[in-house]
């Protein structure tokens, strides 16, 4: 057990007709979950990490944020896409659960890095929601926290409130050091 998948906030206010829904983000499910299956069948580790905001958080329009209210914790939108496998040795990790904080990574505030590293966990495959943010974030601290990591191009859709945001963090991560793969390159990957 070297490897970590690291599902990126697949919650329903990021899906179709969601609060804050990421163009075309429903189509991640069906990749994911064939992530999920391997790194399942492999006795690999799974992380599904969550929004879980306070209901006046600092990224809401209302505090001055960027974003409507959304993924707020322990309501219907704050909840995994239902069509999204959950095995059950998936851990979650809740992120952005602090009134006054931002946290668009995985690693921020949810000792995920000290768990990974506890369970000597060397590469980490990331993919989810949203490409543009919170997969960027998650991606480029996994590199500055020296895990090998892969992009899973094929489970990733982007915010795009510009054009472009996707494709521009697309390559960020890949400048800094992220590896994009597919699905048909995975079981070599973990071996």
């Amino acid at each position: 057990m070297k490897n970590a998948l690291i599902v990126v906030d697949v919650q329903r206010d990021f899906c179709k007709g969601g609060a804050l829904e990421v163009p075309e983000g429903d189509k991640v499910v069906e990749p994911l979950n064939k992530y999920i299956e391997v790194f399942e069948a492999t006795k690999n580790i799974i992380v599904f990490t969550r929004d879980w905001h306070p209901s006046d958080h600092i990224s809401f329009k209302e505090r001055g944020g960027p974003w409507p209210p959304h993924c707020i914790k322990n309501t219907l939108g704050a909840e995994f896409h239902p069509k999204l496998n959950f095995p059950s040795i998936a851990i979650v990790v809740s992120k952005a659960n602090e009134r006054d904080k931002e946290a668009y990574s995985g690693f921020e505030n949810t000792g995920l890095q000290e768990l990974l590293k506890e369970l000597k966990i060397e590469k980490v495959f990331v993919g989810g929601l949203a490409t543009d943010y919170c997969v960027k974030n998650t991606v480029l601290d996994a590199l500055k926290l020296n895990f090998k990591t892969y992009l899973l191009v094929d489970a990733i859709r982007g915010v795009n409130v510009n054009p472009k945001d996707s494709e521009f963090a697309i390559d960020e991560m890949k400048k800094k050091g992220a590896i994009p793969t597919v699905f048909e390159e995975i079981r070599k990957l973990l071996g």
